[in-house]
């Protein structure tokens, strides 16, 4: 039995981080202390002045315990890195988890690539960012691919010269094809430096050079290729244009505002890159209506700009914050070099504040209503299936589908939904290994695939003491949904029981007119209200998952990648191929055909019927 006044006395008198548990033993908060002894102490005083959230907040403390360290600087750095891990009820938390987009430069390679990145590592690699906008980084990526004919393959050079054909773009004009030496390294290095100066913001060259050329090849009457250098000119003189100048000062700098009512805070952060402004971005913050606007600003600063890989040089805030000091020099550490953070009260600066903080009352006040129809279409529809399902703490969700078109093989997706939205990245499909029509021996096989791939991927991890670097399978759904009724539901129960695999499954249940009516969960049909935001979750989770398996079929159906089983048979090529599914209709039956109905289909001699006997029947055999 934890008793609170007893271990109160055996605080040290050191800095480190406290945390609270409740009576289920779960982390309620975490704080830092200068002295452990002294601010422990406070929240149990009884004449000690507290807000209504922290008095709330120790009524339900049961035990707590403390991690010591060497100076205030440690406790910051561990406080930060437990509340993102935790997310703890009574610290105030950023809602928003969010990663950055990088544009990095290999310069390192001797032929470097100019590619998308979402980390910032010390790879030598040198980056710049982050942007706000993935889409603008594609964007000005293929941009600077094209203006200086940079590579976009992953080959190992100049290990790999000659080893094959150059690709499309070589062919097209848009690389030098580096990968079949027709391109030396130090001309290559050349482009390399422009491209590095124009992503430095020096446009004026490049923009000066388009516009020759255009005029150039109009006047030998290439108008086409006029054409290409003036949409190439366009394309440069936008990305100018975004990357518009707010100051004289060329210093990386984060503007932070904010704006609050009662309940919720919205912080607005301006990314100034070499005294450009390349981006903006909102926040939502939980608060109790007793915080300070210091007190949220100060918690939002540490738990940020611990997740971001970037940080500036210049932190330009609205309000002074309590451990200014303290996180300047955690700031430091990370950066490897001076962080500043001020509170400008005059001049260019306090402008951009203010401007950021009227950004952040827009949002506030104007987006508060949407933002919440949102959460309720995404985050309230998990909760609410969560409730129906008697669940805790559903996040990711995956969801299978078995799909297949006739001649075809059998092909499977997996769709994955974090909070209620879509994370595309992580989708996979799956093309089936073993010839049957049946749909829940293709589950079975899918499901195997893809948990075992997953275990195989962690232990890798862990012997490489790798943590919980993430590969393609390793992180696992904390629900899984089945497009079908018990019987699919029962092949993934079975699968994950050989696995030794505990994750609850539910099945999607359609009525006679294929629409969803409700989730089969642990036997028991629950059904589902067409008006609630659940149903129409559980709707779009089905649909993507039909969807994504479709458009695998429609790759699989494109030119030059159609292919039947039937083409694996020797002597069987497309006039064969196509009146045997004329005639049987699928690769299914044309297996269960006896030698003389295949011999009796149009085109078909009795080498080439036996051929196709032969092969199903050593199919069937091999299964």
């Amino acid at each position: 039995m934890f008793n609170i006044e007893l271990e109160l006395k055996k605080l040290p008198s050191k800095p480190g981080v406290y945390i609270m548990h409740d009576s289920k033993d779960a982390i309620i908060y975490v704080g830092k202390a200068v002295n452990l002894t002294n601010r422990v102490h406070q929240y149990f005083q009884k004449g000690y002045k507290k807000s209504p959230k922290i008095e709330q907040m120790v009524s339900k403390i049961k035990r707590f315990e403390y991690i010591v360290t060497d100076s205030e600087l440690e406790a910051l750095v561990l406080e930060c890195n437990l509340i993102k891990e935790h997310r703890p009820k009574y610290n105030t938390m950023l809602k928003d988890d969010k990663t950055y987009p990088y544009i990095k430069v290999t310069v390192k390679d001797d032929f470097p690539l100019v590619v998308l990145s979402r980390k910032m590592k010390k790879d030598g690699s040198k980056y710049y960012g982050p942007y706000t906008s993935a889409a603008a980084v594609k964007d000005t990526i293929e941009l600077i691919r094209k203006l200086y004919k940079i590579r976009s393959c992953n080959k190992s050079l100049p290990k790999d010269i000659g080893k094959s054909r150059p690709c499309l773009n070589y062919h097209i004009g848009q690389c030098d094809a580096p990968c079949i030496g027709r391109i030396s390294k130090e001309e290559y290095a050349k482009k390399i430096e422009k491209a590095l100066d124009f992503l430095n913001g020096e446009h004026g060259e490049i923009i000066k050079s388009l516009e020759e050329k255009m005029y150039e090849a109009s006047e030998r009457l290439e108008f086409e290729k006029a054409m290409e250098y003036k949409e190439l000119l366009n394309s440069v003189k936008f990305i100018a244009q975004k990357q518009r100048i707010s100051n004289q000062d060329l210093d990386d700098k984060d503007v932070v505002a904010m704006a609050c009512d009662d309940r919720d805070a919205v912080v607005q952060v301006f990314f100034i890159r070499s005294g450009k402004v390349i981006g903006r971005e909102h926040f939502f913050v939980k608060i109790n209506a007793d915080e300070g606007k210091e007190t949220i600003l100060n918690t939002f600063v540490k738990q940020f700009y611990s997740g971001t890989p970037y940080i500036p040089k210049e932190l330009i805030l609205q309000y002074e914050i309590e451990d200014r000091e303290v996180i300047e020099k955690w700031l430091e550490n990370r950066r490897k070099s001076k962080v500043y953070i001020k509170v400008p009260k005059k001049g260019m600066k306090e402008k951009l504040v203010s401007l950021a903080q009227e950004n952040a009352k827009m949002v506030l006040y104007n987006d508060k209503e949407r933002i919440k129809r949102e959460e309720g279409r995404t985050i309230g529809a998990m909760k609410d299936i969560a409730s129906r399902l008697s669940l805790e703490g559903i996040k990711r969700v995956e969801a299978f589908d078995i799909s297949h078109i006739s001649g075809f093989e059998t092909v499977a997706s997996m769709v994955v939904f974090e909070n209620g939205k879509p994370m595309k990245n992580d989708y996979r499909r799956f093309k089936i290994q073993n010839v049957t029509n049946d749909d829940y021996a293709s589950m079975e096989e899918v499901l195997n695939r893809r948990f075992s791939h997953g275990i195989e991927e962690m232990k890798e991890l862990e012997e490489k003491k790798l943590g919980k670097e993430v590969g393609s399978f390793t992180r696992f759904p904390d629900l899984i949904m089945m497009d079908g009724g018990k019987g699919q539901v029962n092949v993934a129960l079975k699968v994950l029981e050989d696995l030794k695999m505990d994750i609850p499954v539910c099945g999607m249940v359609k009525d006679d007119h294929h629409n969803t009516r409700g989730l089969l969960f642990k036997n028991e049909e629950i059904p589902l209200e067409k008006n609630t935001e659940a149903f129409k979750l559980i709707t779009r989770i089905q649909d993507e998952a039909h969807r994504f398996a479709i458009e695998y079929h429609r790759f699989l159906r494109s030119k030059e990648q159609v292919h039947s089983i039937l083409d694996d048979i020797k002597g069987i090529g497309p006039t064969r191929r196509k009146a045997l599914l004329r005639h049987f209709k699928s690769t299914d039956e044309i297996a269960k055909a006896s030698l003389e109905e295949i011999e009796a289909t149009d085109s078909m001699d009795a080498k080439s019927a036996k051929a196709v006997y032969e092969f199903f029947r050593n199919k069937i055999e091999n299964n």
